[in-house]
């Protein structure tokens, strides 16, 4: 670890950190490689983790969670990162986007229902806002419910969903009121079923019967990406979907909100993304230029080269600050959108800048596929573009200054 943060964390987040720790090096390290290439979902891992409980980390164990808590969160999925991000965004994305806004936001039944089996780690979960026109503008959703009767008509196409394919249960985006703009969006638990049922099956682990889906809502196009190659990313289609009223999240026309809100915890896991890459891809460095020779000495021997070390660590440290204060600020209640905000632009711009000073470090090895830092760079890029972009990260952050300063 570089630096102490002891401050931040209670004997459970140690705890924590060893177990994931030891599960990333020994059950994902080896396998890695193969599902980046193969751009393959690691199913049987992904089981694993349903088994280890990693799935449902802060939720409370009435829903089948482990009852810890954001910063508990954050370590699990530093811990992925640091060894594979694919891995890593299969239980934050899940966490942070999926049952988060259900337990934040939904009504107890809807958490029974619908929280219990995300928390317990027996179905994926996602969270789909963005579409092919709206990304950073998430106020300009075109797709659109219609309400007839005690169940509302949804229609459109969502694209760059995580566990689009995998997934089973989903907090959805339409607009309720289209006229109102932002204001007349509402969100809506939707349920579709896996894209591999078999192979569900064969695992014990990505289905439930007792889920219904929903005739209409369907997983699209698989995407294929510059990283995260290992993450089901597709798009979503909603066709005439019937969802009963009371999968309604919140109330109608104020979905924004429950966006804005999951947004704001989810730039603090994507900043814990960010950090485990960056620490992952910093100690292949450090152990690379302390083994390789040129010139007939180490290389980490040459000052240049421990120059490039010493501001990789610098930065990563100032990254794991601000992430933990982030989720600290959270689990205490008190405001964090500003903390959020710059910890996430922060923690991926610096893991780009250490993930390319990795491959740097490694020479022309790093740009070779049997290298793991040419991965990791890959991998860092998203980090500085979902849950909003880093110049949506500088707006928000102004605009929080600007409050404070507003009084």
């Amino acid at each position: 670890m570089i630096g102490d943060v002891s401050l931040y964390l209670e004997d459970h987040h140690v705890m924590v950190r060893e177990m994931v720790r030891e599960f990333a090096e020994a059950e994902i390290a080896p396998v890695a490689e193969h599902h980046d290439e193969a751009e393959e979902f690691p199913w049987e891992n992904a089981a694993k983790m349903a088994e280890l409980g990693l799935f449902g980390i802060p939720w409370p164990e009435k829903y089948g969670g482990a009852d810890m808590d954001l910063l508990a969160s954050v370590i699990v999925a530093e811990e992925l990162a640091r060894v594979d991000a694919s891995h890593s965004i299969t239980v934050g994305a899940h966490i942070s986007l999926a049952s988060y806004p259900i337990y934040a936001w939904g009504t107890e039944e809807q958490r029974e229902r619908y929280l219990t089996p995300l928390a317990s780690g027996r179905v994926l979960g996602g969270f789909a806002l963005t579409e092919p026109n709206a990304g950073s503008d998430a106020g300009g959703t075109q797709t659109v419910a219609v309400r007839k009767g005690d169940h509302y008509i949804l229609n459109g196409r969502k694209t760059f969903i995580t566990h689009a394919g995998v997934g089973e249960i989903f907090v959805v985006a339409a607009k309720t009121s289209p006229e109102k703009g932002k204001s007349g969006i509402s969100a809506f638990i939707l349920t579709k079923e896996t894209c591999d049922p078999d192979r569900a099956k064969e695992l014990g682990f990505g289905h439930s019967e007792e889920l219904t889906p929903m005739k209409g809502f369907t997983a699209g196009q698989k995407l294929r990406k510059l990283g995260w190659n290992a993450s089901d990313t597709r798009e979503l289609i909603l066709e005439d979907v019937e969802v009963p009223v009371e999968n309604l999240l919140g109330d109608e026309d104020k979905g924004f909100r429950v966006f804005l809100d999951t947004l704001d915890g989810g730039r603090v896991g994507i900043a814990a993304h960010a950090l485990g890459i960056a620490q992952g891809a910093y100690e292949l460095a450090v152990r690379y230029t302390g083994e390789r020779e040129q010139f007939g000495r180490k290389i980490n021997e040459f000052q240049g080269v421990q120059f490039m070390l010493a501001e990789m660590a610098m930065r990563i440290h100032a990254a794991r600050l601000m992430t933990y204060h982030a989720a600290r600020l959270k689990m205490d209640g008190r405001r964090y959108k500003k903390e959020a905000s710059m910890a996430k632009l922060f923690a991926s711009e610096a893991a780009m800048d250490v993930t390319t000073k990795a491959v740097q470090l490694h020479g022309g090895y790093g740009y070779s596929r049997e290298y793991s830092v040419q991965r990791m760079m890959r991998d860092a890029k998203i980090t500085e573009i979902g849950e909003g972009t880093s110049e949506i990260q500088k707006m928000v952050i102004w605009r929080e200054i600007l409050r404070d300063l507003q009084g």
